[in-house]
């Protein structure tokens, strides 16, 4: 397979997880005989610096032009007192209306070694696995008209979606839980909004093409506290722009660590950009010690759902895993009695832990 990336490093640590990503992406498509070509480009308060908006041109056209666009993070206090147009996350903005993603992915998986700095109790969170899909172009964030009236006294929000908008994401939700446990929970307010009347419909009408996906409906209240006390009956949830954004952020604190959560967003093609979820911590930017795992983990999502390559993103994914469980971790994460190793050490333990399962099943292969 061969495959044009565009890695999109942007601000703080953004380059050095973009690095560990890339290695590790490299090590898993000489494994597997793959052709990725890599262009790198500028995004957020770099590309202000450098160009003059967060968003140059050339960047834009790379992108369209790629076969999925790999990101580090935006932002940063040197750029808080800039007009809104030149804010670094206007590049990320900018880059998803560009680009048409309108599905955002986030899986959410509770990591043994991290579980005891959860807020919730081990035997809660322990065994969750789930993916959020959230719509990510329309509903309440998009709808017009947005604005106050008579004076300040009145202010109006729309929630509108087309019908084909919500046949699409629900359409991907379906297909990522094929990709899973075969279990698709949609989360609607339908016994209140219109909208989620319909959302309801779409996913009744939609489940006859998908027989072997088991689906259940919940109200998005019901939602949110199952998320806290049950999260193990989830596999995949889909949901609204608005409802999802507050979910995805309220099951971001399962894990323990926001530095071990990748996200994906998709366009229907299958084109996405994938980032971690966590931001450009400027504060530890070029000191060597970032988490790469949540940008690694990102790749994997992108082998998966942009490129189809499903034993490749488990092979990282299971790679991140054995670290883990050998004890190793960066300074942001709370194992007990963990072996601290900064950047560079721990895409290096990531890249052995690749290799080593290569060699593994070349020698059961050789004994068989």
């Amino acid at each position: 397979m061969e495959k044009q990336i565009v890695l999109l490093p942007g601000d703080g640590i953004g380059q050095e997880v973009i690095e560990s990503a890339k290695q590790v992406l490299e090590a898993v498509t000489e494994r597997f005989h793959h052709t990725f070509t890599y262009h790198t480009h500028d995004i957020g308060g770099v590309a202000i610096d450098k160009h003059g908006t967060p968003l140059p041109e050339d960047t834009v056209r790379a992108c369209q032009q790629s076969d999925a666009v790999l990101l580090g993070a935006v932002g940063g206090p040197k750029w808080d007192q800039n007009p809104s147009h030149l804010r670094p996350e206007k590049g990320l903005l900018g880059i998803r209306k560009q680009l048409g993603l309108f599905a955002n992915l986030r899986p959410i998986k509770g990591f043994d070694q991290l579980l005891h700095a959860s807020p919730l109790k081990h035997d809660v969170v322990a065994g969750s696995d789930l993916l959020i899909v959230r719509e990510l172009t329309g509903g309440l964030y998009f709808g017009t008209p947005s604005e106050r009236r008579n004076n300040g006294k009145e202010v109006v929000d729309t929630l509108s979606y087309q019908r084909d908008e919500i046949e699409r994401i629900v359409d991907n939700a379906f297909q990522s839980a094929r990709l899973r446990r075969k279990h698709l929970t949609s989360v609607d307010k339908a016994n209140v909004l219109e909208s989620s009347k319909v959302w309801r419909e779409v996913v009744e009408e939609k489940k006859a093409d998908y027989p072997d996906v088991e689906v259940e409906h919940l109200l998005v209240d019901a939602a949110a506290m199952k998320i806290i006390t049950n999260p193990k009956q989830f596999d995949v949830i889909v949901t609204e722009n608005m409802f999802g954004d507050i979910l995805s952020d309220e099951a971001s604190v399962l894990t323990g660590s926001l530095g071990m959560l990748p996200s994906a967003s998709l366009r229907e093609d299958g084109m996405g950009l994938y980032e971690p979820v966590h931001g450009s911590a400027p504060d530890i930017a070029d000191q060597g010690v970032a988490n790469p795992l949540a940008t690694i983990l990102s790749t994997a999502l992108m082998l998966r759902h942009s490129f189809g390559l499903e034993k490749e993103a488990a092979v990282i994914e299971e790679a991140v895993e054995q670290v883990l469980e050998d004890g190793y971790c960066t300074g942001d994460l709370d194992v007990k009695g963990g072996k601290q190793v900064g950047t560079k050490e721990m895409t290096r333990l990531v890249l052995e832990r690749v290799t080593a399962q290569d060699a593994t099943k070349s020698i059961m292969t050789c004994y068989a």
